[in-house]
């Protein structure tokens, strides 16, 4: 898989030192989609599979399975256990074993909707404060230079992201804690991801878009001496 282009250095091309360019939105996509996929899709699908064919227990071990397998695989070729991953892998334990010594799947699934109750307040602690959560993230996903990040329009437009996002995840979280309790594990499971899923999708369109719409503003303005 190929990685996405690097981003336009500060200043090139321009003197102002705020110019930046979006790398183009296919390949970030195409860059993701592998993650999305292993890290979403699929550990539904097995934790779904051993529930119906193994049980409570046979789909927790599963679960676990599941993100240690990905981290031995990439051991064994030789290739770079991403952070994200040995986090997962410390979070899936912790929710198994709880889940286990309580014998409730309802356990295991209600630990990262607290997780994500918390995020979705740190997006939205960050507007009051003028600390956007989103523009931290930003920097980390992507070479973005300091002096595009500084201007006056990007950093409004990260604060309005930052509230989106608050907005996105409490959502997903008043979802999740309605379906979890009310309905079955099994509609639980992929009726909730397929909406989590719309609605993140709805939020990366609208925060690409609107990125899009403020670079366009920014690098149109004219250099300063």
């Amino acid at each position: 898989m190929s990685e996405p282009p690097p981003a336009t250095p500060a200043g090139a091309g321009h003197e102002g030192g705020h110019h930046f360019e979006l790398p183009r939105v296919r390949a970030l996509l195409m860059h993701a989609l592998p993650r999305f996929v292993e890290g979403v899709i699929a550990p539904v699908a097995v934790f779904y599979a051993a529930l119906v064919l193994l049980g409570l227990n046979g789909a927790l071990v599963a679960a676990v399975a599941w993100v240690y397998g990905g981290i031995i695989y990439r051991y064994a070729r030789r290739r770079p256990v991403p952070g994200m991953l040995l986090l997962a892998a410390v979070g899936v334990t912790v929710r198994a074993a709880l889940a286990a010594a309580t014998h409730s799947a309802v356990v295991y699934f209600l630990q990262p909707t607290l997780g994500t109750l918390i995020v979705g307040i740190s997006f939205l602690a960050s507007v009051p404060l003028g600390r956007p959560l989103a523009k931290k993230l930003a920097k980390d996903m992507a070479p973005i230079p300091e002096a595009f990040l500084r201007h006056e329009r990007v950093h409004q437009f990260f604060l309005r992201i930052s509230l989106l996002w608050s907005m996105v995840l409490f959502t997903n979280v008043v979802i999740s804690l309605w379906m979890l309790f009310n309905e079955s594990i099994g509609m639980y499971l992929w009726f909730r991801t397929g909406i989590v899923a719309g609605l993140g999708a709805v939020g990366v369109g609208v925060s690409v878009w609107g990125f899009k719409r403020c670079l366009r503003h920014v690098n149109a303005e004219p250099s300063k001496a």
